[in-house]
C-alpha cells in the first residue's frame, strides 16, 4: 500500500453528515468520509455547523491521515467510513 494524502481539499457532505476528502493510492484517487461523531469525538467543542466540522478536520488532519490509511488496509471498497469507533 502506498497511501497519500497529497491533496489537502476536503469539503462537508451534508447528506452523509460528514466530511469527505482524498488519499491517493499510485494512480488511483480515494474517497474518505469522516463521520461528525468520529469529528466530536476528536474535538467535543465543535458546533453543528458545517464550517466547524472542516475545522475539526483540519485541526486532527494528521490522525485521521493516519486512521484512514489503517481503515484502507483492511481492503479495497468504493469509498471508506470513518467512524468515530475508528478512533
Amino acid at each position: 500500500m502506498d497511501l497519500h494524502f497529497a491533496n489537502p481539499s476536503r469539503s462537508y457532505d451534508p447528506t452523509r453528515h460528514a466530511v469527505r476528502f482524498w488519499g491517493y493510492d499510485r494512480s488511483r484517487e480515494v474517497s474518505f468520509f469522516v463521520a461528525e461523531d468520529a469529528l466530536l469525538r476528536l474535538q467535543s467543542s465543535t458546533a453543528s455547523q458545517d464550517s466547524a466540522f472542516l475545522d475539526a478536520f483540519d485541526a486532527h488532519r494528521d490522525r485521521i491521515c493516519k486512521v484512514a490509511a489503517k481503515v484502507y488496509a483492511r481492503g479495497p471498497k468504493g469509498s471508506y467510513d470513518l467512524q468515530a469507533k475508528d478512533f
